[in-house]
């Protein structure tokens, strides 16, 4: 990308906005950390008093591993779907995830432009899906699967999410094939979902599969240029970030209890 993308106004605010969201997502996401263990004994707990406990044998600890992360990633990824589509749909949660989407330039620190309380709805989905995946699992396949293991799986799933945020929020268009892009979001689709234009539409993290289904994809190949930011002169300093999402909500709550 080039030197003024860098320096662009938005490109800055994204860096003073990184630094302070250090501090926010160890204050909120260190605890989820902890709620997706209390997820995960609940579901064990609960399995083991509900039904017939029944191990199943005859699979490796690579093997149950790889079902483990497989499915991990598949249900984390059809559960961002829906609460990005709600996040989307429902006009209070959509003044909080507005913030994301105001950013004029795309760079990779704009991964990190996100609302202290989107950030808590997301880890509370992560710790949840997480949490429930791992439950069953242990319940099926007992100390082969142990906490190191599921902190692991979080910790490759995490440096994937890290690695694609990287090129999805940027300027360069990295596209698929149409083929592909049934699959897998490409880096362009996510930018197209970042446009002026159609905000409404590739919501998937990793796959596409979800908005191939549910009717919200869009390829690479049918958007040529693209107009980023949504609502830019509402979140033109931090102190707008963090407190004109409340203040709009407030204000929608106002319109909705007058009615």
């Amino acid at each position: 990308m080039s030197k003024k993308l860098w320096l662009h106004s938005s490109a800055i605010l994204d860096y003073k906005y990184y630094v302070l969201a250090i501090f926010i997502k160890a204050l909120l996401i260190i605890p989820l950390v902890f709620s997706a263990k209390e997820v995960t004994l609940f579901t064990y707990e609960y399995l083991v008093e509900n039904f017939e406990y029944t191990r199943v044998h005859g699979f490796s600890h690579i093997q149950v591993m790889f079902m483990f992360t497989c499915t991990l990633f598949i249900v984390s990824d059809f559960s961002r779907y829906w609460l990005h589509r709600i996040m989307h749909s429902i006009p209070i949660l959509w003044e909080f995830h507005k913030v994301h989407h105001s950013a004029k330039v795309l760079t990779p620190i704009t991964f990190y432009r996100i609302h202290p309380i989107e950030n808590l709805l997301f880890g509370f989905r992560y710790a949840l899906s997480a949490g429930v995946v791992s439950g069953v699992f242990i319940y099926l396949f007992g100390a082969m699967i142990g906490v190191v293991d599921i902190l692991g799986v979080n910790i490759f799933l995490f440096i994937f999410s890290l690695a694609g945020s990287n090129l999805r929020h940027s300027h360069i268009k990295i596209k698929y094939h149409n083929v592909l892009e049934n699959l897998f979001i490409s880096p362009y689709q996510h930018q197209i979902h970042h446009s002026s234009k159609y905000p409404h539409k590739n919501y998937g993290g990793y796959l596409a599969i979800w908005d191939k289904v549910f009717g919200t994809i869009i390829y690479s190949k049918e958007v040529k240029t693209i107009r980023f930011g949504v609502a830019v002169e509402s979140f033109q300093t931090l102190s707008n970030i963090l407190f004109t999402p409340f203040i709009s909500s407030y204000k929608l709550l106002g319109k909705y209890n007058a009615k």
